[in-house]
């Protein structure tokens, strides 16, 4: 080696699975799910396939993962708007234009992964996000504490009624949701849902 050459660093824990994930999401953009391999994702690495088992022990573990790490480093705001409708509403409007590309590329682009996936699009969805709180819920939290509602008596498919409705017009129309759209999901549908709870008696729930 020539006394002037610095030798490579050796990258480790952290920093060494960021660029592994890194690598893996290059692969799945260029070539799709489908030609994705073990030994592709390593050699754009500059490692071997071992560093990569020891990690993740399928291809589709290695996706996902290069999927969560992806979006991980763009997370959504929930800023504090201070009424329930003003915090959906832009929650929705990030939802449509800054994850529309998650619901496409990988329901679509990367359909394989969706095929190997238990409990269809649900089965997927959980995998890549986990069951840490969403935005929606913290959105939700906020307006249990203003009194706007009454969270325990919110029903879980109603609570979760504004996503469903975006990602479904997401994977329907596959283009951001224009605003009459949004405005028409969150005052038109949840809200008269979300808000009654906060209405409701002891004597209604019976």
């Amino acid at each position: 080696m020539d006394s002037n050459e610095t030798p490579a660093r050796r990258r480790r824990g952290a920093e060494l699975e960021s660029a592994l994930l890194d690598a893996a999401w290059e692969e799945l953009d260029t070539n799709g799910y489908a030609a994705l391999t073990m030994e592709a994702v390593a050699a754009r690495a500059g490692t071997s396939r071992p560093v990569l088992a020891r990690r993740w022990a399928s291809r589709s573990d290695l996706a996902l993962a290069a999927i969560r790490h992806h979006f991980a480093a763009d997370p959504l705001q929930v800023p504090d708007h201070g009424s329930l409708r003003e915090d959906t509403l832009d929650l929705l409007r990030q939802m449509s234009t800054r994850r529309r590309i998650l619901v496409t590329e990988v329901l679509m682009r990367f359909s394989g992964i969706m095929t190997e996936a238990e409990g269809g699009i649900a089965g997927l969805r959980d995998r890549i996000i986990g069951r840490q709180p969403s935005q929606l819920r913290t959105i939700l939290e906020r307006a249990d504490r203003r009194g706007e509602i009454d969270l325990e008596r919110l029903p879980p498919v109603v609570a979760e009624l504004p996503l469903t409705l975006v990602r479904h017009d997401m994977l329907m129309r596959l283009v951001p949701a224009d605003e009459e759209t949004l405005v028409s999901f969150v005052d038109d549908v949840f809200l008269p849902l979300a808000l009654a709870t906060a209405r409701w008696t002891d004597a209604d729930a019976r």
